[in-house]
């Protein structure tokens, strides 16, 4: 590796905005927000809004989109379209 050229990578937790979860992982991110970590040491804190632990994907918890009751409020909205024979 050439000197001088690669960012500074070191280690930095991961905060979840919405379940407060935090993990710690390196990362290039600086942060102005510090925490003190179980191993007794202080990191740099970055807060996101979703990780593994909130992301329905990763949770299961995904959303069941109401495709029908779309449909009838367009169709009151801007009423039936009807096809015409040429």
């Amino acid at each position: 590796m050439k000197p001088g050229i690669h960012p500074d990578y070191h280690p930095v937790v991961f905060q979840d905005a919405g379940t407060g979860s935090k993990f710690l992982t390196r990362s290039t991110i600086t942060s102005t927000r510090e925490v003190e970590w179980e191993d007794g040491n202080t990191y740099p804190l970055v807060i996101v809004d979703v990780t593994s632990e909130s992301h329905p994907f990763w949770t299961g918890a995904a959303r069941i989109m109401d495709t029908q009751g779309r449909v009838e409020k367009f169709e009151k909205r801007y009423g039936r379209r009807t096809r015409k024979d040429a």
